[in-house]
């Protein structure tokens, strides 16, 4: 009976997620009037063409999906997964959580390199002409002895000069994207991210690496802050895969736009330390994510679980792991 009521809790969830994908793929004229008229819009938005955009945009969106994660972490006691099962009638007390100018310090720990990248590279995205690029790095496609590259995978820094001593505005593409190509992009990029992700994640659980990837782990109970309690370098990883990600199959830039909404969320989520009635991975199919449990299991031992968003690669790791066990039980003498 339980499990009837579970699904039946997120039977309109999983509707409308179906409706959205299997029309816009199928039917992408249904879309295509009003992402003309949105995509219109930001063209002509100053703020949408800075270079800076999409590092403001992460920050505003985390700020605004943590900051609610964390109100209903702190007055749901009977959602925290430490309160689960057994412990459900002795609910533990909150953590601390951080506050004011620790997080401020954060952010700006956050922000710092990003910015530097954005005010001092040429932005390359996919539909792009290379001129429009050089352009808007000031640079003079006319008296170029050669067009700068117009793959991502060749940076370019911009033209410094006393009139335009930053990279201040990013070229972007002159048509918005189909319904189509937007959800494609979106369920192509988030399944490279999971990947790549996932073997980053298990090379920072190597002890050669292990220091770096500690301070995510430094807790005594997981919630929607330690999304963001990271090194540098890890930090650093994390949004570079995730560009890399996009960038490789060459997403529009609103795919990119609508791709952070959907990936800062499902960090935050994963992290909530809560078992929410409408999380990601009750929406999908049984068995396709992780989800805010599997990851507090991750963060309590350290031993498995390391895909971000999804359970392919989780899983065969652990049959790979079993298989060679169930090998070695075998023949004990094998080295």
């Amino acid at each position: 009976m339980a499990a009837i009521l579970k699904g039946s809790s997120v039977l309109l969830p999983r509707i409308l997620l179906f409706l959205l994908t299997s029309t816009g793929i199928l039917l992408p004229h249904i879309y295509q009037p009003a992402l003309d008229i949105l995509y219109s819009y930001l063209l002509r938005s100053p703020i949408y063409t800075a270079s800076t955009f999409e590092t403001w945009w992460t920050v505003l969106l985390y700020a605004i999906i943590e900051v609610s994660y964390v109100y209903r972490f702190d007055h749901n006691p009977q959602l925290r997964l430490v309160n689960q099962g057994k412990n459900a009638d002795t609910p533990k007390p909150i953590p601390k959580l951080k506050r004011g100018k620790h997080r401020l310090r954060e952010g700006l720990t956050y922000i710092a390199p990003l910015l530097l990248l954005d005010l001092t590279l040429i932005k390359k995205f996919g539909g792009v002409d290379t001129r429009d690029m050089a352009l808007s790095g000031n640079y003079d496609p006319s008296s170029m002895k050669k067009t700068i590259h117009g793959t991502f995978l060749a940076p370019t820094l911009h033209n410094f000069t006393l009139s335009s001593p930053v990279q201040s505005r990013r070229a972007l593409p002159p048509l918005p994207p189909t319904s189509r190509e937007l959800i494609i992009q979106l369920i192509a990029s988030l399944l490279i991210y999971d990947t790549l992700f996932f073997i980053f994640h298990l090379t920072l659980h190597h002890p050669t690496f292990s220091q770096i990837h500690s301070q995510h782990h430094s807790h005594n109970e997981i919630n929607p802050q330690i999304t963001n309690q990271l090194d540098i370098v890890e930090r650093l990883g994390l949004v570079l895969l995730a560009n890399f990600s996009l960038n490789i199959i060459g997403s529009h830039v609103l795919t990119r736009t609508i791709f952070v909404i959907i990936f800062v969320w499902l960090l935050v989520d994963i992290h909530s330390g809560m078992d929410l009635p409408w999380a990601y991975d009750k929406i999908l199919p049984e068995g396709w994510a992780s989800g805010s449990m599997r990851h507090n299991l991750h963060h309590r031992t350290g031993t498995k679980y390391y895909e971000p968003f999804f359970n392919w690669w989780d899983d065969a790791l652990e049959y790979y792991r079993a298989a060679k066990i169930g090998d070695m039980n075998k023949n004990p003498t094998a080295s």
